[in-house]
């Protein structure tokens, strides 16, 4: 997977509000859309990780994004 990669929960919801004020989310507290982005866990691997995959629209704010693996619980042999 290619995106942005953080060792705590709070470092991801760092990121996206960094990504909300750039892009002034949300426009009001009933606004539909709250989020520019959302973060998600990785929860099967060790250590787990949250991370945010990539998108155009993040690079200006968030920088290069970097490689990684995600586990799957389901891995398809």
């Amino acid at each position: 997977m290619t995106g942005y990669k953080y060792n705590t929960e709070l470092e991801a919801q760092g990121a996206v509000q960094q990504c909300n004020i750039f892009y002034g989310i949300p426009v009001s507290p009933s606004s539909t859309t709250q989020n520019w982005c959302n973060y998600y866990l990785a929860e099967f691997d060790d250590p787990i990780f949250w991370f945010i995959p990539y998108d155009e629209s993040l690079h200006q704010i968030l920088g290069s994004p970097v490689n990684f693996v995600v586990s799957d619980q389901n891995p398809v042999n």
